[in-house]
């Protein structure tokens, strides 16, 4: 959609615990409603899975990788959008002390006539230097654009631990930054588990700082019924044109 003050994109990030818990018709479903333009998915199964997700979102185009997370069953990494990708592409990440393989699967796309890179992705918890995160700072990330870049997904590090400041010196910010939310108490995993859950939030969507983005609305998506351990989270953001 184009505006005055320039094009909004309304995004989603959500890890699926390989669908353990919900169809990919549910899950869909539950997409559906919100009208985004472009949804990360992580933990995603093989096969059809993500093409019927993406069906039942209401959501035309889709990506799926072919690296599984730590090489386990059917935790690949998938996007879903409105419009149609371009320069798909999966980039391996295999550094740290903690779990490998991880990757992050890339696509551009056009919303309002304004070119985004989108990136989701499942990474390890690391430091500062040491790790997917550093990785994905340094080598992943300088690759994409021009234009807007936003890169969404399971981080498993909280918004204030070294790995995720490494990323916004990279330039690349959270949503959760600009958003009036009070994250105190709050978390996106386990929802299964609401009563012992100490892991705090630790999936976000990061977007380019260059962008000059303005993020507008987000937050974490509340269900009374989870469909996976995770919750979904999204936001709203308009990046400005010419």
């Amino acid at each position: 959609m184009c505006s005055t003050d320039g094009v909004k994109v309304r995004i989603a990030s959500y890890n699926v615990e390989f669908s353990r818990s919900a169809t990919p018709e549910q899950i869909g479903e539950m997409l559906r409603p919100h009208d985004f333009d472009v949804v990360g998915l992580c933990e995603s199964p093989a096969g059809d899975w993500t093409e019927r997700v993406a069906h039942a979102a209401g959501l035309e185009h889709w990506f799926a990788g072919e690296v599984s997370s730590a090489n386990h069953k059917d935790k690949y990494k998938a996007i879903l959008s409105r419009t149609p990708l371009g320069d798909t592409d999966e980039h391996r990440l295999g550094s740290g002390s903690g779990w490998n393989p991880a990757s992050v699967v890339s696509a551009t796309t056009c919303v309002g006539g304004l070119a985004i890179t989108f990136s989701s992705l499942h990474i390890c918890a690391s430091g500062s230097s040491d790790g997917h995160a550093f990785e994905l700072a340094t080598r992943i990330l300088p690759t994409l654009g021009p234009g807007p870049v936003v890169a969404v997904g399971d981080y498993n590090n909280r918004l204030e631990d070294d790995a995720m400041l490494t990323l916004d010196r990279a330039g690349m910010r959270s949503t959760w930054r600009d958003l009036d939310l009070d994250l105190t108490g709050a978390f996106t995993w386990n929802a299964f588990a609401p009563d012992n859950s100490r892991a705090g939030v630790i999936d976000h969507i990061l977007y380019s700082r260059a962008s000059s983005g303005q993020v507008r609305a987000g937050g974490i998506i509340e269900m009374a019924q989870p469909l996976s351990d995770h919750k979904p989270i999204w936001a709203e953001i308009v990046f400005p044109v010419g």
